[in-house]
C-alpha cells in the first residue's frame, strides 16, 4: 500500500484529506458522516500497490476514482477508453485541479474530508515489566555479551537474585567495609560474606554435578574418582574465606575431570568398537513402540436384553495398536474370562454418545454382510476420547493408503517474561496440567506438528530450537525437524515437524508485522508461518498485543493490521486477507485481552473454581461478540483459571498491583494466553486438549498447550489421467445475488479462485442491482453473466477435498466490498444446490451472498473411499449437548440445501414431495389470509423480509444497552420455509453424516460465547442438517467432525423504540423465501420509527461513547426483521423425510436469523407464533414430550424430535422403522408406542 507503515510519499507533514491506508468501507462512513456534495478525501488503494483512490460523495453516493502511477511516476485518474488522461507529479497538483469545476468528476472537489489525527500512545511495553522496550535480539547464534554500564540488563534479577544482593552491598555494607579498612583491616567480611550468599546456590549446583560425575569417573577415570569422592566427603560447611576457597577449589576439579573423562571414555569407546564385532547401533532411533492399553469398560444394554439375572456386564478392551488388534473381554463369575480378538479391518465404526460423554458404540463385522454393534461405557469421557485416539492410530498405522488422512497438530504459547525457560518443559510438551487435558494413555503418543510461539523469549533462535528438539527427543525418541522459525524482537514462531512428514511440507513461507510505537517498534506484533502439508493449507500466527487493561481499541486495531499487513500464503489470493487463504489457519499467543471485573470479585471466583462468570467478562469474548476481531474463529471451552499474572516462582498467587513511575498500575488475572482457529467449510478439525501447565513458574505467565485433530488431504494423483471433454467435470452457477454494505453505486463483477482451477476466473459485471438505502446495495447475476468453471481434475474424490474462494468486485476500483469460501463437497450432484454464506473484507463482515450452484461429475468419474476421520460418527439418537454447555445452532459458513443424503439421483421422487408440500403450503397461506382483517389489504403483495426491512440497513452503531428492559417476547422466532423452494441439507432419512463437527458456543444470558467443535457423524457427501424448530438441540447433538464456520453470537437487545410496534408486530404473514425478483428494498425513509439521527451511527461525533457497545448492522437487523415480520404459517402435513433434522437452520431467509428459545415459545401465542390460526392440530415438543411421559418413556423424545416427530398428527403414522432410526431399539418400548398410538386413532 502507498504510504503504508512508513514515511507517508507526499513527505512528512502530508494533506489532511490524504488518509493514508483507510479502508474503503471507513472512507465512506467519514463521507456519509461529513453528509454535504463535493465532500472529498484520498486514501490508498487497496488493489494496486502505489496507487490510490479518490473519493467523492455526491447525492449520498460515494464515487471512487482511481488514480494510478504511469512508468515514468507520474499520476493520473483513471479514464473512460479513448479519453486522454491528465497528469501530475504529485498528489496535491492532481487535487489541486479538481477543485476547479467541470473537469469531468461527478462533481468538484469541495470539502476535504480531514483524517483523524490519532492520539499519542502511551508507552506500551511488556505488560508493565519493563520501563523501556526491550532491544531486538541478536541475530547471531552465541549469547550476546554482557551489556555497557549505561545499558544494564532486566533479565538478572528475575533470574538468581544476585543484581539485588550486589546493590544491598553497595548500598550499605560497602560503607562498612570502607570504614574497616580505613582502620587497617586487611579482609572485606561485608564483601566475603556478599560473596557467599551469591555463591549459595553455585555450591550446591557443583555438588550434584560432582556426585553426578562420580560414577563415570569410577569407569573411565579412576585416577580422578578418589579426588572427586574426597571432594565430595568434604563438609563444606565451612564460613567465609574458606568456604569461598572450598568452591574455587571444587570448580577446578570439576574443569579437569570434564576434560580428562571426555578423551579417557573416546579411547575407550574407540577400543571396544575395534574389539567387538557386532555392528553399529543405527543412526536414526525409532519412536517408541506404543504398549498395549487396556481400558475397564461395562457393556451398555437394556434390561429386557439380559437373559438371566446377575450376568456380569463388566468387560476389557485392550488396544494393540502395533499389532493392529481390539481384544474385547468379558469377565465372568470364578474369575473367568471369555475373549473376542477383532483385527483393525473387522472393526468398521465408532460412534460416539453425545448426550452420555463416556459412552461410546463399537460395530463390529461378523461377516462379509453382517456387522455387530455393541456400546460400552467408559470410566470417564478423557478414557473414551483415549481410547478413540489409540484405535485411529491403529487404523492409520496398519491402513494400506501411502498418504494420511488425519495428522495431530501441537500448538503451544507462552510469555516467557524475558527469562530463559527451565530445563523441565514436559508439562508442557505433554499437556500436563489443569483445563481439558490428554489421558495419560496418549500423552506420550508424539504429534505430527509441533507449533510453539513465544512472547518475551530472550533466547536466540538457534537455542531456542535446539532445546525444543531436544525436549522432544526425550519424550518421544523422536528427532523433530525444524521446518520454519521466525522472529520479531522477542516474539518467536518454531514449526517443528515428524522426520517421516518432512517431504509432505512444501511451499514455506514466513512473515511479522510490527504494531508497536506508531506501527515501527517490534515490541509488539507478530510473526507466522504458512506450508502446504500435501494438498492442505497451513497458517500459523503468534502474536503480542498490546497490553493496559483499558487499551481494548489498540488491540482490535492490532489484529486487524496483523491480518491485513501479515504476508503469508498464496500470492494469488492477495485479494484475500490471511483468514480465508487457508485450509486451516491458527492464531496463537498473548493477545492481551483482560477481565472486566472488579479484582477481589475474580480472584473469589478463581478461589471457587467458577470461570463461566469471568469468561462473559472476558475482553476478547466481548469483542468478538460484537463481530469486532476475530470473526467465525473458534475457540475451545476454557475450564482452566487465568494464566496471567501470577508471582514468579510459585502459582499460587496472583500479583495484580505494580508501582510505576506514573502510579500504581492494576493488572488483574485474565486469560492474555489463546489459541483460536479458523477453518474452510466442511473440514475436519476436533480439538482434542487445550489447558495451561501449573508447575513452569519462571515467567508470571503459565504457557498454553493445545492438540488438534486435523483431516489433510493427499496431492491427488487422477488413476484415469487428464479427463476427455466427454469425462469433464463442471462448476456451474445458476444465479448469485449479493448484499454488499456500501454507498457506492458502481457495477461488481465476481472473481473465483481455487486450487482446482488452472487460474482464476472472472464473471461479468451484475445485470441487476436494486437499493432505495443510501448504505445498502443489492446486486445480481443470472447463468449469463456467470463463466462455468473446468476443475484441474473430474475425480469427485478430488472435487469433494476442494474449496472456491469468490470475491465481490467493483469496476470502478478494482477493490474487494467482501469475500468468502464456498465448499464443494454439498455442491456435488445433478440438480443444482442453494449456498448462502456472509460476506467479509478486512476482517469485518461486509454483507452477504447467497446463490444456486451445482458440481457435475461424470458417472465414470465417481469412485470414492472413506476417510480415516470419517470412521468415527456420533450416534443420531444422542442429541443433547455436554453437561453444564447451552447452545446454539450454527451459523454455517455457507449453508446448503440438499435435496438427498446420498449421490443417488432421487431428484424427481423428491421434486414431486416438493410440489405436494408447496401446494398444502400455499392453501393453508390461502386460507389463514382469508381470517386476517381485510383492512390490512391483501397479504399476497407483502414482500417483507430481512432485505427489504428498512431496520436492516441503518440501525449500526446502537448499543446493546438501550433496549435492557425490552420484553422478551419481541426476540425473534424461526420458522420452516415453503419445502418446494428449498429442502433440507439432512432432508432424507438414514444416518447423519459420519465424522461431522459443527462449532458450538457456551452462551448463557448473552454474553460471550466461544464455538466449540464437538464430534458427530456425516454422510457420504457430507451435508449436515439443522434442527426444525429446535436448532438449539441441534446444535448440541448433531456436529461431528466437519467443521462449520462458528454460529452467530445471540441478536443484540431491541431500542426502546420498536416497543411502539409490539401490538402489531406479529400480525402480518409474509413469504419466507421469497423468489429473488420479487425482493424489494423500500426508500430510507419508509420507516420513521427507525431512523436513527447522525450519532448513532458509528463513527460520528456524538457517538464516540457508543461505539465500543455497539453491534453490527446484520445482527441488529435480523432481531428487528423478526421482530416486525412474523414467519409463514405452518404447513399442514409436511412428509416426515421433509421435516428431518434439516428444516431449520439451511433453509431460513436471508439473511439467516437466530431461532426462538423454548422459554419465549412457551410464553407466545400459537398465533403470534405461526402467523395464522392453523385448523391442524399444533402440537409441538411439549405434546410429544407429554405423550412420552405418560408412559414412562420420556428418554426417547430428544430421538423423535430430532428425527422430525415432533407433531402427534404425524406421529399416528410413524412406523417400527422410523422408531428404530428415532433411537428406539427395545421391541417391548416399540410394542408400547405403537398400540398407544393406535388407542389414539
Amino acid at each position: 500500500m502507498a504510504g503504508g507503515g512508513g514515511v507517508s510519499p507526499l513527505g512528512l507533514a502530508p494533506p489532511l484529506w490524504y488518509h493514508r491506508d483507510l479502508s474503503r468501507a471507513a472512507a465512506e462512513e467519514l463521507l456519509a458522516r461529513a453528509g454535504r456534495d463535493g465532500s472529498f478525501l484520498v486514501r490508498d488503494s487497496e488493489s494496486v500497490n502505489g496507487a490510490y483512490a479518490l473519493c467523492v460523495l455526491f447525492q449520498k453516493h460515494v464515487h471512487t476514482y482511481r488514480v494510478l502511477p504511469d512508468e515514468e511516476g507520474f499520476l493520473a485518474v483513471q479514464t473512460s477508453q479513448g479519453v486522454q488522461p491528465k497528469r501530475f507529479k504529485s498528489l496535491p497538483e492532481l487535487v489541486l485541479l479538481y477543485l476547479q469545476p467541470s473537469q469531468g468528476l461527478v462533481s468538484t472537489l469541495l470539502y476535504p474530508v480531514d483524517r483523524e489525527e490519532s492520539i499519542p500512545e502511551d508507552r506500551d511495553y511488556s505488560d508493565g515489566e519493563d520501563e523501556k522496550p526491550p532491544l531486538p535480539p541478536r541475530s547471531a547464534s552465541t549469547p550476546p555479551t554482557g551489556s555497557s554500564p549505561e545499558t544494564p540488563t532486566d533479565s538478572a534479577p528475575a533470574a538468581n537474585g544476585l543484581s539485588t544482593i550486589s546493590h544491598e552491598y553497595l548500598k550499605g555494607s560497602y560503607a562498612l567495609d570502607l570504614q574497616a579498612v580505613k582502620q587497617g583491616a586487611s579482609s572485606l567480611p561485608h564483601l566475603n560474606k556478599t560473596l557467599v550468599s551469591s555463591c549459595k546456590r553455585l555450591n550446591g549446583e557443583v555438588d550434584k554435578v560432582l556426585s553426578g560425575l562420580e560414577i563415570l569417573s569410577k569407569v573411565f577415570d579412576q585416577q580422578s574418582a578418589f579426588i572427586v569422592s574426597k571432594m565430595i566427603q568434604q563438609s563444606v560447611n565451612q564460613g567465609g574465606d574458606q568456604e569461598l576457597e572450598n568452591l574455587v577449589t571444587k570448580l577446578a576439579i570439576l574443569k579437569d575431570l570434564l576434560s580428562s573423562i571426555e578423551k579417557k571414555a573416546l579411547k575407550a569407546v574407540q577400543d571396544m568398537s575395534l574389539s567387538t564385532l557386532s555392528s553399529p547401533h543405527p543412526l536414526t532411533r525409532h519412536s517408541k513402540t506404543i504398549p498395549v492399553q487396556a481400558f475397564e469398560v461395562k457393556l451398555d444394554v437394556y434390561l429386557a436384553d439380559l437373559t438371566k439375572i446377575g450376568k456380569s456386564q463388566k468387560h476389557s478392551l485392550s488396544v494393540d495398536v502395533e499389532g493392529g488388534k481390539l481384544v474385547v473381554m468379558k469377565k465372568m463369575k470364578d474369575n473367568q474370562e471369555d475373549w473376542n480378538t477383532f483385527t483393525h479391518h473387522k472393526i468398521r465404526q465408532l460412534i460416539k454418545s453425545q448426550r452420555v460423554q463416556n459412552k461410546l458404540g463399537i460395530v463390529f463385522e461378523k461377516d462379509k454382510e453382517k456387522s455387530q454393534r455393541k456400546d460400552f461405557i467408559f470410566a470417564s469421557a478423557k478414557k473414551r476420547e483415549a481410547f478413540c485416539q489409540l484405535l485411529q492410530l491403529m487404523k492409520n498405522k496398519h491402513s494400506n493408503q501411502d498418504e494420511p488422512d488425519m495428522i495431530s497438530i501441537y500448538i503451544g504459547t507462552w510469555n516467557m517474561g524475558s527469562v530463559p525457560s527451565p530445563k523441565a518443559v514436559g508439562s508442557w510438551l505433554l499437556c500436563r496440567g489443569l483445563g481439558k487435558t490428554l489421558d495419560e494413555m496418549t500423552v506420550t503418543i508424539p504429534h505430527d506438528l509441533y507449533v510453539f510461539g513465544t512472547q518475551e523469549n530472550s533466547v536466540c533462535d538457534r537455542e531456542w530450537v535446539d532445546s525444543l528438539r531436544t525436549a522432544l527427543k526425550e519424550h518421544t525418541e523422536l528427532d523433530y525437524k525444524p521446518i520454519a522459525v521466525q522472529t520479531l524482537w522477542n516474539i518467536k514462531i518454531a514449526v517443528l515437524v515428524k522426520p517421516e512428514h518432512e517431504n509432505r511440507i512444501s511451499h514455506v513461507g514466513v512473515s511479522s508485522v510490527k504494531t508497536g510505537i506508531a506501527n515501527t517498534l517490534g515490541n509488539k506484533g507478530a510473526v507466522g508461518v504458512s506450508f502446504m502439508f500435501n494438498g492442505t493449507s497451513f497458517g500459523f500466527v503468534n502474536c503480542h498485543l498490546t497490553s493496559g487493561n483499558e487499551k481494548i481499541g489498540r488491540r482490535n486495531q492490532n489484529y486487524l493490521d496483523i491480518l491485513r499487513l501479515l504476508s503469508l500464503g498464496d500470492k494469488q489470493l492477495s485479494s484475500f486477507d490471511i483468514s480465508l487463504r487457508f485450509t486451516h489457519l491458527f492464531w496463537l499467543g498473548d493477545l492481551n485481552y483482560r477481565l472486566d471485573m472488579d479484582i477481589q470479585e475474580i480472584l473469589n471466583y478463581i478461589n471457587r473454581k467458577e470461570f463461566d462468570p469471568l469468561l462473559k467478562v472476558d475482553q476478547l469474548n466481548l469483542e468478538r461478540e460484537k463481530n469486532k476481531v476475530f470473526l467465525r474463529f473458534a475457540e475451545e471451552e476454557i475450564s482452566y483459571p487465568p494464566t496471567y499474572r501470577y508471582e514468579r516462582g510459585s502459582r499460587d498467587t496472583y500479583v495484580w498491583q505494580k508501582q510505576k513511575a506514573t502510579g500504581m498500575r492494576t493488572n488483574v488475572p485474565s486469560w492474555c494466553d489463546r489459541i483460536l482457529w479458523k477453518s474452510y467449510p466442511e473440514t475436519h478439525i476436533v480439538c482434542n486438549s487445550y489447558g495451561c501447565t501449573d508447575d513452569m513458574v519462571t515467567s508470571d505467565h503459565s504457557p498454553v498447550f493445545g492438540t488438534f485433530e486435523v483431516g489433510v488431504t493427499s496431492q491427488f494423483v487422477s488413476k484415469k489421467g487428464l479427463p476427455k471433454s466427454s469425462e469433464q467435470a463442471y462448476i456451474e452457477f445458476e444465479n448469485i445475488e449479493a448484499i454488499v454494505k456500501t454507498a457506492s453505486r458502481t457495477k461488481f463483477f465476481i472473481e473465483f479462485y481455487s486450487t482446482c482451477l488452472e487460474e482464476f476466473k472472472k464473471s461479468y459485471e451484475n445485470d441487476s442491482q436494486s437499493s432505495d438505502n443510501v448504505n445498502f446495495l443489492r446486486v445480481g447475476w443470472t447463468n449469463k453473466q456467470l463463466t462455468t468453471l473446468k476443475p484441474l481434475l473430474s475425480e469427485i474424490e478430488y472435487l469433494q477435498d476442494q474449496h472456491l474462494l469468490l470475491t465481490v468486485k467493483s469496476l470502478d476500483g478494482y477493490e474487494s466490498y467482501g469475500e468468502c469460501v464456498l465448499a464443494l463437497k454439498s455442491m456435488i450432484g445433478s440438480t443444482a444446490q442453494q449456498f448462502h454464506t456472509y460476506l467479509s473484507h478486512r476482517g469485518e463482515e461486509t454483507g452477504n451472498i447467497r446463490g444456486s450452484m451445482r458440481v457435475r461429475v461424470p458417472a465414470e468419474r465417481m469412485g470414492t473411499r472413506e476417510r480415516l476421520y470419517e470412521w468415527i460418527s456420533v450416534d443420531k439418537d444422542e442429541t443433547g449437548g455436554p453437561k453444564g454447555r447451552s447452545t446454539l445452532p450454527p451459523r454455517s459458513g455457507h449453508d446448503y440445501v440438499k435435496p438427498s443424503l446420498t449421490r443417488k439421483d432421487v431428484g424427481a421422487e423428491l421434486g414431486k414431495v416438493s410440489e405436494e408440500v408447496e401446494r398444502s403450503t400455499k392453501e393453508e397461506g390461502t386460507a389463514a389470509r382469508a381470517k386476517q382483517d381485510s383492512a390490512e389489504g391483501d397479504p399476497s403483495t407483502c414482500k417483507n423480509n430481512s432485505y427489504n426491512n428498512p431496520a436492516y440497513y441503518i440501525l449500526e452503531g446502537v448499543p446493546n444497552q438501550s433496549a435492557a428492559s425490552l420484553s422478551s417476547e419481541l426476540l425473534p422466532t424461526s420458522c420452516s420455509p415453503p419445502a418446494g423452494k428449498a429442502l433440507p441439507p439432512g432432508g432424507g432419512r438414514g444416518k447423519p453424516p459420519s465424522g461431522s463437527s459443527q462449532p458450538r458456543r457456551h452462551n448463557s444470558a448473552g454474553h460471550p460465547v466461544r464455538p466449540i467443535s464437538e464430534e458427530g457423524s456425516q454422510e457420504d457427501d457430507g451435508s449436515v442438517g439443522v434442527g426444525s424448530g429446535g436448532g438449539a438441540a441441534h446444535g448440541g447433538g448433531v456436529g461431528g467432525t466437519l467443521n462449520r464456520p462458528p454460529p452467530d453470537f445471540p441478536p443484540p437487545p431491541l431500542p426502546k423504540g420498536v416497543l411502539e410496534m409490539a401490538d402489531t408486530s406479529f400480525s402480518k404473514p409474509r413469504p419466507l423465501y421469497p423468489d429473488l425478483a420479487e425482493v424489494k428494498i423500500p426508500a430510507a425513509n419508509s420507516s420513521p420509527a427507525f431512523v436513527l439521527g447522525e450519532g448513532f451511527r458509528r463513527g460520528a461525533g456524538g457517538a464516540g461513547g457508543l461505539d465500543d457497545q455497539s453491534c453490527s448492522v446484520l445482527q441488529m437487523a435480523r432481531t428487528l426483521s423478526e421482530s416486525e415480520y412474523p414467519p409463514p404459517p405452518r404447513a399442514p402435513s409436511a412428509p416426515p423425510h421433509l421435516r428431518g433434522q434439516g428444516l431449520g437452520d439451511a433453509c431460513r431467509t436471508f439473511p439467516p436469523r437466530a431461532p426462538i428459545t423454548e422459554s419465549i415459545a412457551e410464553d407466545l401465542p400459537e398465533e403470534a407464533l405461526w402467523g395464522s390460526s392453523s385448523s391442524s392440530l399444533s402440537v409441538g415438543e411439549s405434546s410429544v414430550g407429554e405423550w412420552l411421559q405418560s408412559l414412562g418413556l420420556e428418554r426417547y423424545e430428544e430421538g423423535l424430535l430430532h428425527n422430525g416427530w415432533d407433531d402427534l398428527e404425524f406421529l399416528s403414522d410413524i412406523t417400527e422403522e422410523d422408531l428404530e432410526e428415532a433411537g428406539i431399539l427395545d421391541p417391548s418400548h416399540k410394542r408400547i408406542l405403537l398400540e398407544s398410538l393406535r388407542q389414539q386413532k
